[in-house]
Formats: C-alpha cells, sequence, structure tokens
C-alpha cells in the first residue's frame, strides 16, 4: 500500500509538470532572443516597425485565439440543434457579465507592460533584460502584502534581497562595452575603398534612404539602420515593466478571489484580451504614432521576424496560465530559471554579448533567487480561479434536527399526551358541500344548519 501512492502521484502528473516546464522554457527564451532581434535586425524597406502596432497585434492575436477556445467551450455545452447566433449570444453573455469590468485595470497594466519590454529588449541584451525582469517578484511580493494580506516569510525575504543584489551586478556597466560598440559602428561606416564595396553599398543603398542633399533626416536614417542600445533607458523600461506586470497579477489575484462566480479559462482570458485592445489601438496606434502610420502606413517594417516574435509573445502569455493552472505552480520558476541560462548562452552566441565576470556572478543570484523562491499563495495567472477558504456549506436539515431536540430537551416539561379530533365538514361523504351559488351541479343542496336529526357531530363521536 505504501508503494502504490508515490506511483500515482509521480504518473500523468510528473509527466505534465515536465512537458509544463520544457514548453514554458522554450517559449521563454525565444520570445526574449527572438523580439531582441526583431529590434536591431536591419530593417525592412529602410523602416523599423512601430512597437505600438506590435502591441496591438499581439492582443488582436490573443483575442482571436481565446475567443476560438471560448466558443468551442460554450459548444460543448450546448445541444447540437442550437444555432450559431444561440452560441455567440451565450458566449457575449458570459464575457460581458458580472465582474468582468474589473478586470479593465490589469488588462491596461498588461498592455503597458508588453510596449515597455518592446523598449527594454530595444536597449538592452536578452540576457539583460530577462534577468532585470525577475524583479516583478519583488513587487509581486510587496502589493501582496499590501493588498491580499499575504505574509512573506523571512526566507522569502532573504530570496527577494538576493534577487535584488543580482540584478545590480547584472545591470553594472562594462566599461569595455562601450568602445567595443564604437569600434563597430566605425567598421560600419568605413568609407568603400574597391568596386565591389561600392557595389555592394549600391545594391543596400547604403542602409539609407534617398534623401535631399541637405542633413535633414541623416541622422534619423543611420539610427534605423544602425540602432544603439542606450542601457538606462533599457533599465528604466524594465523595471516599468516589472512593476506594471507585477502589480497587475496580484489585482487580477484580488478580483478572482472576491469573485463568487466559476470562470472559466478561456472566458478570463477573452475579457484580457477584449479590454486590452482599447487602449493599445487609442492610446497607442492612434494617439502615439498616429502621424507615423499615416505617413508609412500600419505595416512598414513588417517580416516574418516582426510576426514570429508577435505569434510567440501571444502565445506565451496563454501557455503561461494554461500550464500554471493545470501544472505545478513552481514550474514557472524553474521554467524562468532555465530560459535565463538558455538566453544568455544564446546573447553569447547569436549577438556576441560579453559575458563579465559581474554579469555571470549576478546571473547566478537571480537564478537561484528565482529557482528557490517558492510561490506558496495562490497562484495570479490569467484565467485562474483561486482556491478561496470558505466557510463549510449550512445544512439546514441538521439546524432542523437540532431545534427539534432543543424542544424536546429534558430540561423542559414533557408534554401531556392529550389530542383533539377537529371537526371536518359535516356528511362530506355523503353530498355535496354546500357553496354561495343557488344550486350546485349533480348535488341536492344541503343545509348548512348543524341541528339535524341524527343528531350533532360531537354526538355522533
Amino acid at each position: 500500500m505504501g508503494d502504490t501512492a508515490p506511483r500515482q502521484s509521480s504518473g500523468p502528473g510528473t509527466t505534465w509538470n515536465q512537458f509544463s516546464w520544457v514548453l514554458l522554457t522554450v517559449q521563454y527564451t525565444t520570445f526574449a532572443l527572438l523580439l531582441h532581434y526583431s529590434r536591431v535586425m536591419p530593417p525592412t524597406g529602410g523602416k523599423r516597425y512601430l512597437t505600438s502596432t506590435a502591441v496591438f497585434f499581439n492582443e488582436v492575436v490573443k483575442l482571436g485565439i481565446s475567443l476560438t477556445m471560448a466558443l468551442y467551450e460554450v459548444s460543448r455545452s450546448a445541444p447540437p440543434t442550437v444555432p450559431a447566433t444561440s452560441l455567440l449570444s451565450s458566449l457575449a453573455s458570459a464575457v460581458f457579465s458580472g465582474d468582468s469590468w474589473k478586470l479593465v485595470i490589469p488588462a491596461c497594466l498588461y498592455t503597458l507592460a508588453n510596449s515597455l519590454q518592446y523598449i527594454a529588449l530595444s536597449n538592452l541584451q536578452a540576457a539583460t533584460f530577462q534577468a532585470t525582469y525577475q524583479l516583478k517578484m519583488i513587487v509581486s511580493a510587496i502589493f501582496g502584502l499590501l493588498l491580499l494580506k499575504r505574509s512573506v516569510s523571512p526566507r522569502k525575504w532573504g530570496l527577494l534581497l538576493l534577487l535584488l543584489v543580482g540584478v545590480c551586478l547584472v545591470q553594472m556597466p562594462d566599461g569595455s562595452s562601450d568602445v567595443a560598440s564604437l569600434g563597430d559602428e566605425a567598421a560600419q561606416h568605413a568609407f568603400p575603398r574597391s568596386f565591389e564595396e561600392w557595389k555592394a553599398a549600391k545594391s543596400h543603398h547604403g542602409g539609407l534612404h534617398k534623401r535631399s542633399a541637405t542633413y535633414e533626416g541623416i541622422e534619423e536614417d543611420l539610427q534605423t539602420a544602425n540602432p544603439r542600445m542606450n542601457g538606462a533607458i533599457g533599465l528604466l523600461a524594465t523595471v516599468g515593466a516589472s512593476v506594471a506586470s507585477g502589480l497587475a497579477g496580484i489585482y487580477f489575484e484580488k478580483v478572482l478571489k472576491d469573485s463568487a462566480k466559476m470562470t472559466s479559462l478561456w472566458i478570463r482570458n477573452v475579457q484580457l484580451a477584449v479590454y486590452s485592445v482599447f487602449p493599445a489601438l487609442f492610446i497607442g496606434v492612434i494617439f502615439l504614432d498616429g502621424e507615423k502610420i499615416s505617413s508609412n502606413g500600419v505595416f512598414a517594417g513588417y517580416n516574418w521576424t516582426v510576426w514570429s516574435s508577435i505569434v510567440v509573445q501571444a502565445v506565451v502569455g496563454l501557455t503561461t496560465s494554461f500550464c500554471i493552472r493545470y501544472a505545478h505552480r513552481d514550474m514557472r520558476n524553474v521554467a524562468t530559471a532555465t530560459s535565463i541560462i538558455f538566453t544568455t548562452l544564446g546573447s553569447s552566441l547569436f549577438f556576441d554579448m560579453e559575458l563579465s565576470s559581474t554579469f555571470l556572478v549576478g546571473t547566478f543570484g537571480v537564478l537561484v533567487a528565482t529557482y528557490l523562491c517558492e510561490d506558496t499563495g495562490p497562484v495570479h495567472g490569467p484565467g485562474k480561479r483561486q482556491s478561496v477558504s470558505r466557510p463549510p456549506p449550512l445544512e439546514i436539515d441538521r439546524y432542523e434536527k437540532d431545534a427539534k431536540s432543543n424542544t424536546t430537551s429534558p430540561a423542559s416539561p414533557e408534554p401531556k399526551e392529550f389530542s383533539i379530533k377537529l371537526p371536518t365538514t359535516p356528511f362530506l361523504t355523503d353530498s355535496g358541500v354546500s357553496t354561495s351559488r343557488p344550486t350546485s351541479p349533480g348535488y341536492a343542496g344541503v343545509s348548512t344548519s348543524r341541528t339535524v336529526s341524527s343528531g350533532s357531530y360531537f354526538d355522533k363521536h
């Protein structure tokens, strides 16, 4: 008997945990490397894509996937003869009912975090971003303490302090990096000296647009063709994304904790995506970059790499919530720590990132803190229903029995056996009951007087 329990617990659950760990690791690593490459690669058509449009399409992809899966869930519980209009009406009522309006705040925060991630990966290496982005664990712990009244153990505070020290070491500047970048930029802008170099420069247009002979727009073209990373901007964007993501997760968890209705995972994802599309469209696309889009178009600078990064970022958010709900809650921390290792290796191999000693020590501290910092509270993934401790249900039968037992307790005097038989309508079995009508149909009228020849009712009994 003692051997059967471990075997059962290490069966399908362990297999799913391993699968979710591998899936999340691959997605986190691919997301960081691919998005960073899309921001530093040579621009398509001389134009670099706008991050506001990428964030908007990211939310559109999430909305499409979530709507498809939510509609599939609704159709499974409906009869086969139900028309499509009824299914859509049921889906709309499930999405826009109850406490769905409370998800406006976390949806806007998630949209802000996605926008800041693009800015951060435009100015930081992917490995540096991955390590620094773990500051959201500290933000989640602080807001969980303030909003959810969640206790944090001294051990976890120590691990969070180790995480903060590791991030500081990762962000320490390396003196040789600026010199190397300036040398690379000078080498990239060397003047052609041979006929072949002139032909190559002509075929690539020198990385510049055809403009007037003045210097107007030349600096913009140089920045587009050879973007320079600003570490300070990247750090601020990463910290902002960490704060927005951590606060959104805690607030989303509070909404689920206060909710009295059980809502499916895909319905929650639809609600978040719907409320995220509007700020991404009106604030990012129209208000901030509306002038650039009107002159260059929405899809300026788009290629397969940009579309791949958008799809990967959308799938990462949906898969994370799915894996956190159905797999072990610590798998996300393990996958994050593993992805930091692979992202560091990928940055060194594909982007020639120099791994200094301070960076390696700081990354190791972040890895240890991320791996050991267990998530003891409820998981706050999108669509995850929290296990809220509630009082046991009331049992009416038990309270009725208790009330009856209290009335017949020995302390109270026992009632004497006494019964009285209440009189019924006389002669009910012999004739019809008299009414206010002149005559009852089918029966002869009966006198209502109690004095009859055979005596009264009490005389007969």
